[in-house]
């Protein structure tokens, strides 16, 4: 009789981060100038490594980025201007660096982190890496925004404004840049959330003071738009004010929600804790002899 082969489980687990004690003190690691330097040059060679990979992928969506940009604004006929006989190089190689940027900026992030993690404490780290995933999400959610939402809707608004007297012929270089200028801006924007949550966990701003400060924080952002924006219209303005303050609000019901203690608290009620549990010692009294009355005699009378 054939004996039955039994198959191992196998389950999925979610990685998580590791539980930390907080009254065991943290250690650093202690290293030499040399050694800073070889953990460095090892970090950035790991960066361009990956950004030569991205810069291969980038290199093959050259021409379908190009015709959605062609489409976007409106050019299918003409298509991009050029000044100099060299730019048609010049934007294929930009845009394939832009895109292996866009593609490795988690790695590039991650590296940085790893490379100041040691000098940070356990609680910093535990926080910082949480909020690496959600940094990525939010840069790819910021830059896919920009990309298929905020630019072609622009890029209409504008080849159709005095089109009657106004022959809409843009340059290329100028096109790639402004698409940079609000896919970068927006997709750093976007971290805000991340920023207001670490800022609360942190204990430097709490969700209270983010209420309170609202409406300078709206101007802030109104300000920001302002600078995101290659152009001066309120259109463009309005695509990039918009979800940054959808943006801040999220972020105050994040640290709402997740920030409620923050780490300065949890360690200040640590070291209450171990200074109340030691009792207090009482103080030493020094004794002073009892002094007895001396009778008179009679030659003090």
């Amino acid at each position: 009789m054939a004996r039955m082969i039994k198959v191992p489980a196998w389950k999925f687990t979610i990685p998580r981060l590791p539980n930390y004690d907080p009254n065991e003190p943290d250690v650093f690691e202690e290293m030499t100038l040399q050694e800073h330097l070889v953990e460095l040059t090892s970090r950035i060679k790991k960066m361009v490594y990956g950004i030569v990979a991205g810069f291969i992928l980038g290199a093959i969506l050259v021409r379908p980025i190009l015709g959605q940009i062609v489409d976007a604004a409106n050019l299918e006929g003409s298509g991009l201007d050029v000044r100099g006989p060299s730019d048609p190089i010049t934007i294929f190689f930009r845009v394939a660096l832009y895109v292996a940027i866009g593609i490795t900026l988690p790695n590039i992030i991650y590296q940085l982190v790893a490379f100041l993690a040691p000098g940070l404490t356990r609680k910093e780290k535990r926080v910082l890496f949480t909020s690496l995933p959600f940094m990525s999400i939010l840069f790819i959610g910021g830059v896919s925004y920009a990309y298929f939402f905020a630019i072609p809707r622009a890029l209409d608004f504008l080849s159709n404004f005095l089109s009657d007297f106004i022959d809409w012929n843009i340059d290329a270089q100028e096109t790639i840049s402004f698409y940079l200028a609000l896919m970068m801006g927006l997709g750093l924007s976007f971290q805000l959330p991340v920023i207001m949550f670490v800022l609360a966990k942190i204990g430097i701003v709490s969700p209270a003071n983010m209420r309170k400060w609202r409406k300078y924080a709206y101007l802030a952002i109104m300000v920001l738009a302002a600078i995101i924006t290659p152009t001066s219209d309120p259109i463009n303005l309005a695509f990039v004010a918009i979800p940054l303050l959808i943006l801040y609000e999220a972020g105050i019901i994040i640290s709402l929600m997740f920030a409620k203690t923050s780490l300065r608290t949890v360690t200040a009620d640590t070291v209450d804790g171990s200074d109340a549990a030691e009792p207090a010692k009482p103080a030493l009294t020094e004794k002073t002899p009892k002094r007895t009355p001396q009778s008179e005699t009679p030659d003090d009378v």
